[in-house]
């Protein structure tokens, strides 16, 4: 391990792996039972469990307010979304349904949350940040809402893709790739990935694990529809909601 790299750890400005925290109390020769308390406190600082039901409690707001705050420090997020689309893209109607779910679905502050999350959506506009939105087919056809509504969401989605610092990208369900969208996730520069779970939100901060998600938001990237393509597919797939009607 270099000298400048320990020396980022210990000045706070580098969060050490838990391969990092290992290799440092072996080569100190430290106690087994301190390493393994050393390793516990590693694992838990790279690896972070929100539960939804522990921020319901809370309040939905507080929620939308820690995403605001990742969103303001960022200047790149990338974003992976295989099942659905996300906040920051969303329409009030899909946000409604998309909140109100039949399996313990939000409840309390929805309304405060919804316009939070509204509110959240003006960071699209700072020119200074640069965001990509990669979906899949199936996140552009997942009836969430009826038919109408899902057309209004998609022709949002073309709209705020002619910005200059967005990018939205789709992944056709009829492209061969070597590896299955297991999960949606948000990389925020190299400082953290979030990653959605049905019961919470998952965060990591291992440097190993973020260089991981670029590398698979780039392999997955390498497939997808951009720019005025991607654009002609979504319009298709909102056509065929408002026809569906």
């Amino acid at each position: 391990m270099s000298q400048s790299k320990v020396s980022r750890i210990e000045n706070g400005r580098l969060l050490p792996s838990v391969v990092d925290v290992d290799r440092i109390l072996r080569a100190l020769g430290v106690d087994q039972a301190t390493s393994a308390e050393l390793l516990a406190l590693a694992r838990v600082a790279n690896a972070e469990y929100q539960d939804i039901r522990a921020s319901v409690r809370r309040g939905l707001h507080h929620r939308q307010r820690e995403l605001a705050a990742l969103e303001a420090d960022a200047r790149e997020m990338r974003h992976f979304l295989p099942a659905l689309i996300t906040g920051l893209l969303q329409t009030p109607e899909y946000m409604r349904a998309a909140m109100d779910t039949p399996v313990e679905p939000a409840a309390g502050d929805t309304a405060t949350a919804i316009a939070l999350k509204l509110e959240r959506q003006a960071v699209l506009y700072d020119k200074s940040k640069r965001f990509e939105f990669l979906l899949t087919e199936s996140a552009l056809r997942w009836q969430l809402c009826e038919p109408s509504v899902m057309a209004v969401q998609l022709d949002r989605l073309v709209s705020l893709s002619l910005l200059p610092n967005i990018r939205i990208g789709v992944l056709p369900l009829s492209t061969q790739i070597a590896d299955g969208p297991y999960h949606a996730f948000v990389i925020y520069d190299d400082h953290i990935v979030t990653i959605e779970l049905f019961t919470g939100q998952l965060a990591l901060r291992d440097p190993k694990d973020i260089d991981h998600y670029h590398a698979l938001a780039s392999f997955f990237g390498s497939y997808a529809l951009w720019d005025e393509a991607a654009r002609i597919f979504i319009t298709k797939v909102a056509d065929c909601s408002r026809n569906s009607r």
